[in-house]
């Protein structure tokens, strides 16, 4: 108690009392965490983004980056070999509905000016290698085309547990390319030779004698169906692996898919 001249009496001391903490905050916790806009602070010291910014959580491996440099995913196809596969493709489908129309009774109906389906059906399917042979100029497809050509024992595996229907990763070992690949590869390969063969001998008739126009009509038509039934497998098969089709269509594929599915690819390159 102190007192000052012309005061009525003894005063307190003006000393300010010491600060209490603030409710809900520990003393020992430290410095408070900086706040910036659009952001929030959990107690364990991690950023937490608000509902309305733009990055609502720390990036993951599947986020859509493409190639390579997103982490958790591995790059199996370059632009050259997707651009090959989607022009193949679309020629061959081209092919396979324009001889539908031209074969089936119910569909060829349905068609009134069959002499442009028969000549979309025959430049289709003449220009089905155009872009394979086109795409020989990438390195990356020249070395997958080796790869398919390549049929090592772990393929020999590979088919042994597909024919024992053994579903098991460890029982198919497989290279960037797995056995049943490789067999798509080479057949469809060979029949689209075929089918150009036989197809141009239907188409100038001038080229060979009725016997053989007869017997390439006879191939050509059985063989047409064989392709039909054999890409609308290999389009199921692309239908059940999602992670398949990402990869044809964005150029990779997650780093968890690439070891379960193709471990020997991995392996080598890494």
């Amino acid at each position: 108690m102190t007192s000052t001249p012309g005061s009525d009496g003894p005063t307190a001391a003006t000393t300010p009392p010491p600060s209490e903490p603030r409710p809900g905050r520990d003393t020992g916790s430290g410095p408070e965490p900086v706040r910036t806009p659009g952001h929030d602070v959990g107690h364990d010291g991690d950023r937490v983004h608000a509902p309305g910014s733009r990055t609502s959580g720390p990036r993951t491996s599947g986020s859509r980056s493409s190639g390579s440099r997103t982490p958790g995913r591995v790059l199996r196809f370059s632009r050259a070999e997707r651009f090959v596969h989607r022009a193949t493709a679309g020629l061959t489908l081209l092919c396979v509905v324009t001889a539908a129309f031209l074969y089936v009774p119910g569909l060829a109906q349905l068609v009134g000016r069959r002499h442009l389906v028969v000549t979309v059906h025959e430049w289709s399917g003449l220009l089905i290698p155009v872009p394979l042979l086109a795409g020989l100029v990438s390195r990356a497809l020249r070395a997958d085309l080796s790869r398919l050509n390549r049929f090592g024992p772990h393929d020999r595996q590979w088919l042994r547990a597909a024919l024992r229907r053994d579903r098991r990763y460890a029982s198919r070992p497989a290279g960037k390319f797995n056995a049943g690949q490789k067999l798509y590869a080479g057949w469809i390969a060979g029949a689209v030779l075929v089918m150009l063969g036989t197809g141009l001998a239907m188409w100038f008739t001038g080229l060979a004698p009725l016997v053989v126009r007869t017997g390439a009509t006879f191939v050509h038509d059985w063989l047409a169906l064989a392709v039909g039934v054999v890409i609308a497998g290999h389009m199921a098969k692309a239908l059940a692996d999602p992670e398949a089709r990402r990869g044809m269509r964005t150029g990779s594929v997650e780093r968890l898919w690439a070891r379960r599915e193709h471990p020997l690819w991995r392996d080598s390159e890494e």
